[in-house]
């Protein structure tokens, strides 16, 4: 029996020497770098692949909610990409499930190819995800705002209709509604029956870099999200009082946290001037600034695209909470 252990244990010694010492080398990983992903949903994703601290890692945007680091990342060869991210699914009151979710991506040239896989609600088989994904462009040098060429002012809301809105889905029910010269949001759902399904409300025009302008009223407790060129979410929340975060009012959700707190109570009205100049966003709430010409690097949850050069419509997010919008003013840059 000891010799037997001696002899299991040196074997799985040299199995470990072997695997340490003959790994798929870290410079063969032409995965690095920022991938902006197209799902067959229709949904977009993101996936930043980084050997920062000396060993592969990664974060991933997948349709909707944060940027989150991945639960594992590793090469299965040179050309293939193996991603996974896990999340908690509660199925009763005292079982929760932690269900994971597989990427398997495959490389050629700057471009991406990939399938994710993850398990059904029911677990009786899983559902397979088809997507592809473009290297980003490289993120320009903080463009010089004083310099800044100022075009054409164009009132986004015209206080009497929805001309010049649509719903994104045609598909979905609209909860938006002109009152009293304010456009209003209000999802709300059935006491009893089926979860009805609320739109987000775009532009029909699209724009390329602007300075966006407007005022807005979030109730206690509710939630919603102005998106710059159906790519970035400047988050609209009740979060007055709360520590900063990358959640709260005025954020770029998910990716760019406020370096102060500027929020006023809930059922007040709130002013937000906007800038998204090369792909960089500077943000003042009710007269502060608060993010101060970042870089963003992709795309946030529920971004109707991928591609961060392309022009966009402003489009405001209904499916949440109750909240109001008036004073939409929209100037292109040029």
């Amino acid at each position: 029996m000891k010799k037997s252990m001696v002899t299991y244990t040196l074997l799985f010694l040299a199995l470990s020497s072997f695997a340490h010492t003959n790994p798929v080398p870290l410079t063969a990983n032409t995965f690095d770098g920022m991938w902006g992903l197209e799902i067959e949903s229709g949904g977009v994703g993101w996936l930043h692949v980084h050997e920062d601290q000396g060993f592969l890692d990664a974060e991933l945007l997948w349709i909707g909610g944060s940027v989150l680091p991945v639960s594992h990342v590793y090469l299965a060869d040179e050309n293939t990409l193996v991603v996974t991210r896990t999340y908690e699914a509660k199925k009763s009151e005292n079982r929760t499930h932690t269900v994971t979710m597989t990427l398997r991506i495959k490389k050629s040239g700057d471009t991406l190819e990939g399938t994710m896989t993850a398990p059904k609600w029911n677990g009786s088989g899983e559902t397979e995800t088809k997507f592809i994904g473009k290297r980003m462009p490289t993120m320009p040098e903080r463009p010089d705002l004083s310099k800044v060429d100022l075009g054409k002012s164009v009132n986004l809301f015209n206080g009497k209709n929805l001309n010049g809105w649509r719903l994104i889905d045609p598909e979905s029910k609209s909860a938006f509604e002109v009152v009293d010269g304010v456009l209003v949001n209000d999802p709300v759902q059935p006491d009893h029956g089926a979860h009805i399904s609320y739109g987000n409300l775009r532009t029909e025009k699209e724009y390329g870099d602007f300075n966006l302008k407007l005022e807005v009223n979030v109730p206690e407790g509710s939630n919603s999200g102005v998106y710059l060129r159906g790519l970035y979410e400047v988050q609209v929340v009740d979060s007055y009082g709360k520590p900063l975060d990358s959640h709260n009012m005025g954020a770029v959700y998910s990716r760019i946290t406020p370096n102060e707190a500027a929020e006023k109570p809930a059922g007040e009205w709130q002013s937000m001037d906007i800038t998204l100049v090369d792909r960089h966003v500077t943000v003042v709430l009710n007269n502060k600034k608060i993010i101060d010409n970042e870089p963003v690097y992709g795309p946030t949850g529920g971004a109707i695209s991928a591609d961060v050069l392309a022009p966009g419509p402003i489009y405001l997010q209904g499916d949440h909470g109750k909240v109001s919008y008036r004073n939409i003013v929209l100037t292109t840059i040029n």
